[in-house]
């Protein structure tokens, strides 16, 4: 397969498009809401107008008939100046709407995916639970079929969900055991439940290190009752979907690190040509200039990477490995991108109403949300044939 990465004129004119916008309508308006750790709503409804949430999808849907390439251009634009929108689209479209496009029913589409596409609502993926983290697969919450009702009754907790309390959350597909193999493996099915539903709880927002713009909660089931008709898929297939939306969501969630480790670059260069020291800019230093050649070259590596990643799944070729090499490096990079930036900026660098320094608390989720780095590292050695 060609490694030409060449953007096509859509596809650039997309590109462009976002990155207006981010730099236009984000960039003024995010530090503020990221201090007072406020969703930015208006910010949101403004991605939906222009049809970001529904890049991927068909038009039949409310999509924008286009491709997962051009999802991951704009969020990389977006993580170029602020992380929490873009992580706010990332979940939102890997994790919210995907599982409903690739497993959902005629009528769960017709249902769900005209709202998510046009950004009026958002979804979530509650997979990750308090006791679970990497182990995905050591699910505790269940979802007993009543038949007498028909209807699924759900009970557990998950935790760290993206996108699952916001004003405009429309639903959470959770994952639940709902059986038992003959081994005694759990069955493990994905459900859709509507936000409002009773016995769903959505906790308060978590105080966060990073993200402070983005939404992040725990959710609980008591006896909480869908109907039957929620199953999303089959059941007991909902480990295997989860597996192949984690390696999709690799791919986006690198684009997002590409992004962060980018923007570092761009307001380290921005500063390091105006802030002088001893008489002259501190750019003309060769120590500086070393660094920003370091980032720059860091960043194009990974953007390489995960583009790798999207040709290959866009080609139906496999790319398990490579969405795993390319969210590995990638979010290392933005983690030592950001490290880098703040260092350039000096005692700057440590003050939040610089962009750098929210990019350096936001670097780190980056290696553990989506698969952690050693995750990463086992799926890498295991696609080489190494014994688990």
């Amino acid at each position: 397969m060609s490694l030409d990465h060449r953007l096509s004129a859509e596809h650039e004119e997309l590109r462009k498009t976002v990155e207006a916008f981010a730099h236009d309508v984000v960039a003024p308006s995010i530090g503020e809401f990221w201090e007072n750790h406020q969703f930015p709503y208006e910010i949101i409804r403004e991605m939906g107008r222009m049809g970001l949430f529904g890049l991927p999808y068909s038009e039949e849907y409310g999509g924008m008939g286009g491709d997962f390439l051009a999802l991951c251009l704009a969020i990389e634009e977006l993580a170029r100046v602020d992380s929490s929108v873009a992580v706010t689209l990332e979940a939102g479209v890997s994790l919210g709407s995907m599982p409903i496009y690739l497993y959902g029913t005629e009528e769960q589409k017709r249902t769900w995916l005209p709202d998510l596409c046009s950004g009026a609502a958002l979804g979530a993926f509650g997979l990750t639970e308090p006791g679970g983290g990497s182990d995905a697969g050591g699910t505790l919450t269940t979802a007993r079929l009543d038949e007498e009702t028909n209807e699924w009754v759900i009970n557990g907790t998950k935790c760290f969900i993206t996108n699952s309390g916001t004003d405009i959350t429309s639903l959470v597909t959770v994952t639940a055991v709902t059986g038992r193999k003959p081994d005694g493996r759990p069955l493990i099915s994905s459900i859709i439940v509507p936000s409002g539903t009773p016995g769903f709880t959505v906790g308060a927002p978590y105080s966060k290190v990073g993200w402070n713009a983005s939404d992040t909660r725990e959710l609980s089931f008591s006896d909480c009752r869908v109907p039957a008709a929620n199953l999303l898929g089959e059941q007991g297939r909902g480990y295997a979907q989860f597996l192949r939306i984690l390696d999709e969501g690799r791919v986006a969630i690198s684009a997002l690190a590409t992004g962060l480790a980018q923007g570092c670059v761009d307001e380290s260069v921005a500063y390091a040509k105006t802030r002088e020291a001893f008489g002259k800019p501190i750019g003309a230093n060769q120590a500086i200039q070393f660094k920003l050649a370091d980032m720059d070259m860091r960043a194009y590596t990974a953007r390489t990477a995960w583009r790798d990643a999207a040709a290959r799944m866009a080609h139906g070729e496999p790319f398990k490995k490579q969405a795993s090499m390319a969210k590995l490096y990638s979010c290392e990079v933005a983690v030592t991108n950001a490290r880098e930036a703040t260092q350039v900026h000096g005692g700057y660098g440590f003050m939040n109403e610089y962009p750098v320094a929210r990019m350096w608390r936001d670097s780190k989720i980056l290696e553990i949300g989506e698969g952690t780095s050693e995750v990463q590292r086992m799926l890498i050695a295991r696609e080489l044939g190494l014994e688990a």
